[in-house]
């Protein structure tokens, strides 16, 4: 098993985007190296959950096959049983995408269970340097969504170098013209709401929220607490009763697929203060979405509810 570091996704990705940048006539495709597969091969890879699936399967575009494991807009991915089928999945990957930070302890446990010295696991916990008990969810970092695409382009090239020009090309349509509405919106946001003070249901926010600029009052205690599936304490249900109350809040940003009557009753709340409420989710929603287009259908209603929050 081979494990991607930052540091080599990192060069492995410059100098191929140099290469593709700066040559003036393609240079002669390289006999595969033993074991590679040829150019135009289609390589099997995989993710824990589909939004770094999507990511990987544009990235890698026709030339691989993706399989993401959890894909399910209306289940919480931290309660996931793997099935028997995914353990095949796994199995079969020359790439598996793993989430890491203890979001989905089964994924390694696949991987461990059906060795392969020749597979290339990605874990975004250990790329992006978040330990477990840190947020697992990175997908919600637009620095960090940067980051995993850099580095799966860099596994897919060590899989197969062959077709590095076109993992290449792949990566820099993706960041420019994939990304591009879901970059323009965050800096939008930023220019216009950053300091505004917000409310969430749980972690899964955190890391957007930073990006966006926006001061996100709720507890931090209370938000791990419901990611984790922890009762939260008296005291920070009772800061954010008052937060609701006196609407402290422009907006309340809500994850559907992890609700507790305790966050129900605060969603209830904050609309009967004339609170604007936002949603988001875990997975892809439609399923069948990109990446991108997920996420900039939830910054749009964000920036909506704001807009309605604040009056500006």
């Amino acid at each position: 098993m081979i494990r991607i570091s930052p540091v080599l996704a990192g060069l492995t990705l410059a100098v191929g985007l140099g290469v593709s940048a700066c040559a003036t006539t393609p240079p002669a495709a390289p006999a595969p190296a033993s074991g590679q597969p040829p150019a135009g091969a289609v390589v099997q890879v995989a993710a824990s959950i589909n939004a770094w699936g999507s990511i990987l399967s544009q990235l890698g575009g026709s030339h691989v096959h993706e399989t993401s494991i959890i894909t399910n807009p209306d289940t919480d991915p931290h309660d996931y049983e793997p099935t028997p089928a995914d353990g095949r999945t796994v199995a079969g990957a020359a790439l598996f995408v793993e989430n890491g930070i203890g979001y989905d302890p089964w994924a390694a446990q696949s991987v461990a269970a059906n060795p392969d010295p020749k597979r290339v696991v990605l874990d975004v916990g250990q790329l992006v340097g978040i330990a477990e008990g840190g947020n697992p969810h990175q997908w919600y970092s637009p620095a960090n969504v940067d980051k995993v695409a850099d580095a799966i382009t860099a596994a897919l090239t060590q899989l197969d170098p062959t077709d590095a020009g076109y993992f290449d090309q792949r990566h820099q349509e993706f960041e420019t013209t994939g990304l591009a509405q879901y970059h323009q919106l965050i800096s939008d946001i930023r220019t216009k709401y950053s300091g505004t003070p917000v409310g969430a249901s749980e972690s899964i926010f955190a890391p957007l929220a930073d990006a966006l600029g926006l001061d996100l009052v709720t507890p931090p205690n209370f938000l791990k607490d419901i990611s984790e599936g922890t009762d939260p304490s008296a005291a920070d249900k009772t800061t954010i009763d008052a937060q609701i109350t006196s609407k402290q809040l422009k907006a309340y940003v809500f994850n559907s697929q992890n609700s507790t009557p305790d966050v129900s009753a605060q969603v209830d709340a904050a609309k009967k203060a004339g609170i604007p409420v936002s949603t988001v989710t875990e997975t892809l929603s439609p399923a069948g979405a990109t990446f991108q287009d997920w996420q900039s259908a939830q910054l749009r209603q964000l920036e909506d509810a704001l807009h309605q929050g604040t009056g500006k």
